[in-house]
């Protein structure tokens, strides 16, 4: 079932505000101090790692675009898994349908590597959410056709997709100075453009706010959107007041797969500009941890995922200059999500 975060609009005004925020600041507060004990009983000074964790985003213009180009993935990894949980699918394949999509614009950025920008750079990132779509639409076909669940089959499509990156970051276009399984460059065409230059911030940015507001005014402000939330709500009776419900089923699944391998493609077409082995990071779950704590709500989930992203930053820094190790970051995230869902418990007794 689709949990919403935010409050109906119609009711904004300070005190509805206010009571929807404070379970949130409270969690954010109670999992900082939980890890602030632990920092301190391993010796380091726990203000100073605060300080660091928080605020390394915002001391530089490197650290800035270094949070904006981890909150493009993140954004769409946390997406790719709030559509289909807005109809009480859950798509945990987010990882999969992102290499997949990754490999899908690689191959055609290779391939049709002298084409121009105009007809590359949408030809590189339409194979990527066509690529990740299909990838999904697997698992939503088992789904559909045999009732087999979604979570252990977009699971374990993607350990075929750690395969598929193997091998084609290590076969006939794989880059033999490259000590990591990487392929050759794919076409000048075919990268995005810079919105700032040095350091790099590419054009990927935009990408993802778009698909972040196209995606909230589907699911918030659309009928097909309001069958897809009631869907999630209870299948049952949306199916008796004639909802196709298997078929929203599936739409989910493939929308949440486009979605995923179009980061795949932007990590391609922004970051990379070819394909290398391990290009989904933890992209994946921290995904999933956004989608969480947002509570499924899509106009949450860029605040969300920007915070993330700002902590994940942290964590790199942490781990360089206190030598604290960065999976502490890791446990704040946890704690934050189990906060927000124990203040629900709360809320509802």
């Amino acid at each position: 079932m689709a949990l919403e975060l935010a409050p109906d609009q119609s009711t904004f005004n300070p005190k509805t505000i206010a009571m929807w925020l404070i379970p949130y600041i409270v969690a954010v507060i109670a999992a900082f101090a939980a890890v602030g004990l632990f920092i301190g009983l391993m010796g380091y000074d726990v203000l100073k790692a605060y300080e660091t964790v928080l605020f390394t985003s915002f001391r530089s213009q490197n650290g800035f675009i270094q949070t904006l180009l981890k909150f493009v993935p993140l954004l769409l990894q946390a997406l790719a898994f709030t559509v289909p949980f807005a109809a009480g699918k859950f798509n945990i394949g987010g990882e999969g349908q992102m290499i997949v999509g990754a490999i899908g614009a690689t191959a055609v950025g290779i391939i049709f590597a002298d084409w121009p920008l105009l007809l590359l750079l949408p030809m590189v990132l339409l194979a990527g959410m066509a690529c990740g779509a299909l990838w999904a639409a697997i698992p939503a076909w088992l789904l559909y056709q045999f009732g087999m669940h979604e979570i252990l089959t977009t699971v374990l499509m993607n350990f075929i997709s750690f395969s598929l990156i193997d091998y084609v970051a290590t076969g006939p276009w794989r880059d033999p100075a490259a000590g990591h399984p990487t392929t050759i460059p794919i076409g000048v065409g075919g990268e995005l453009p810079l919105l700032i230059s040095s350091p790099p911030l590419h054009s990927g940015l935009i990408v993802a706010l778009f698909v972040a507001l196209v995606v909230y005014i589907y699911t918030d402000k659309t009928s097909a959107g309001y069958e897809l939330v009631v869907t999630g709500a209870n299948s049952r009776a949306a199916e008796v007041y004639g909802i196709p419900v298997r078929r929203l089923f599936i739409l989910s699944l493939v929308i949440g797969g486009m979605i995923a391998g179009l980061a795949g493609g932007l990590q391609v077409t922004g970051s990379q500009h070819r394909l290398i082995e391990g290009l989904q990071s933890n992209f994946l779950i921290l995904g999933l941890i956004i989608g969480l704590i947002a509570k499924g709500n899509n106009m949450a989930v860029p605040f969300v995922a920007f915070f993330i992203a700002v902590l994940e930053v942290g964590a790199s820094a942490l781990q360089r200059t206190m030598m604290i190790p960065g999976e502490m970051v890791f446990i704040v995230e946890a704690l934050i999500l189990l906060f927000v869902l124990l203040s629900d418990v709360v809320r509802q007794r």
